[in-house]
Parts: C-alpha cells; structure tokens; sequence
C-alpha cells in the first residue's frame, strides 16, 4: 500500500514538474497582440468593439535643422526612439538640389504650411494630423482609407486591386496611391503630386516629379512604423529616406473638423499680427 502511494505522489510530482516546465518554456505575451482581419491582414485600425486612432507625438522636423538635434528627447523626456531607431536624417544627409535647399529653409523662418489654411497633405504630413488618423481596410473593396479628423475633410484612397497608376494624371496635393503587402508591411506607392503642397508640416518641397514610397507597418499594438522614400529629381539630386513612429490611443475616434475657409492663419505668419494685417490683399489659395 505505501509503495503505491509513494509511485502515485512519485506521479503527481513528476506529472508537475513538466507542465511547469512547459509554462515556462512557452513565450510570454507582451501586451497586445497586433490584431487582424478575417481576411489575415494586418489590421491598422481598432480590433472589433473598440475604438481609437492614430496620432504622432513627435512634431519636430522629419530632417533634424542640426546634427546635434539626432540626441534630442521628446516632449515627456523620453529617448527619441525615432531617432534611435534610424528613421531620419541628418539635415546633412538630404540630397538638396540649391533651388529646394533655399526654399526650405525659407520656409522654415517664414511661411505656415498649406495645411494650416486648410488644404489637403500629401507624403508625411498625410500620416501625422492633429486630432488623430483613422485607418479603414475594406479587403472586399480592395482598398484602404485613411480618415483625417483635423484639415480640410480630407481622405485617401489605396487601391490594393493590383491596378497601375493612370497614364495621364491631373496632379493633386495627395496624389494617385497603389498599395499591396509584403509579409505584415503595406508598402504604397504614390504619383501624381502637384507643387503646391509640402510633405511634412516644416516645409520640405517637392515637384511634380515626385515619385513617394511608403512603408508602414505594426510592431506591436501600440505603434505605427511609417517609412518614407522620396525620389524626386525635380527637386533632389537623388533619392532620400526619413520616418516616424506613430502611438495609438484608445477610445478616441475621428469627429467633425471645421477648416475655416481662407483661413490665412495670420497670427503664424511673420508680421502678420491683428494690428498689421493688410485687409486689401487677396486672400492666395
């Protein structure tokens, strides 16, 4: 009797020593895992039931002014993991033709971006809009929208169809976008931009040479990696890469925006105070 109670304890002994050992064996779940579509794509937006959109916390220039900019930190004191991560330049490593060197850094000091007078983006800035982003997939549709909630009630549109660019493209601030997948990562591929727009908020040019490859992807739940390609030879002597992390919040959704008509944003522009507005001038498109 003892010698069979000795082999069931023997058992049980054993018999928990090895699911312990499977436990630990098996890899721990950090967070959230990134969710997916019934389709097996990666989902951009909020998992069923949910809500909440995407929004940059990390508004200085996506082409650091300075070479000493690259060990900056963040608003909240943070590590600049964009930076850390290699995402962008050094403002000495952008292939500037003269012409889009002087324009940007004239820029810089004294023009306000065309989205602050409500018209639509283009390249980066189209990723980083106040108030949030919302990503909708539609895999029956073969396309995506990206939704901004801040601007001039703006959406984009990625054709994930296996279409090519039309031939003869009217140039738009957005631009013509295809899209498909590597692995987890949507690369898209964007023409047809026209010059009247900049692609971040700092005022980088382009031409309507502009030919923009973005790479975007989701490491975990909580970020967005986008990755930007310019190849623009109007404008650059050759191509140029840059990009940004991008932070999820939850239970925030996209609402109505009203972008004021003619909006000049004067109280950002240089001398252009209350007190020195000149009230004849025609309002620029």
């Amino acid at each position: 009797m003892k010698r069979h109670i000795a082999a069931v304890r023997l058992g049980v002994l054993l018999a928990t020593s090895l699911l312990t050992h499977s436990l630990l064996a098996q890899p721990v779940a950090k967070g959230r895992p990134v969710p997916r579509l019934a389709s097996g794509e990666v989902n951009f937006g909020a998992p069923a039931g949910t809500s909440g959109t995407w929004s940059r916390s990390d508004t200085r220039s996506i082409i650091p002014e300075k070479e000493s900019q690259l060990a900056l930190r963040d608003r909240g004191g943070r590590p600049n993991e964009e930076l850390a991560r290699g995402l962008k330049p050094p403002f000495s490593q952008v292939p500037f033709q003269p012409w889009a060197e002087q324009l940007y850094m004239y820029r810089l000091e004294h023009e306000i971006e065309p989205y602050g007078r409500c018209k639509p983006t283009g390249g980066m800035r189209n990723m980083s809009i106040p108030y949030g982003i919302d990503v909708v997939q539609v895999p029956e549709e073969k396309r995506m929208y990206l939704f901004h909630t801040g601007g001039s009630h703006t959406f984009r549109v990625i054709y994930m169809d296996g279409r090519e660019h039309p031939k003869d493209l009217d140039p738009t601030y957005g631009g013509h976008s295809v899209g498909h997948w590597e692995g987890d990562t949507l690369v898209i591929d964007t023409v047809g931009f026209n010059e009247r727009g900049w692609i971040d908020s700092r005022g980088i040019p382009n031409t309507t040479k502009l030919h923009l490859i973005e790479r975007i992807s989701r490491p975990d739940f909580e970020t967005l990696r986008y990755e930007m390609v310019v190849d623009d030879p109007g404008a650059y002597t050759g191509t140029w890469q840059t990009g940004m992390l991008i932070k999820w919040t939850d239970n925030n959704e996209t609402f109505q925006f009203l972008c004021q008509d003619g909006n000049l944003a004067q109280e950002l522009m240089v001398g252009g105070g209350s007190s020195h507005i000149d009230r004849t001038s025609p309002i620029i498109p």
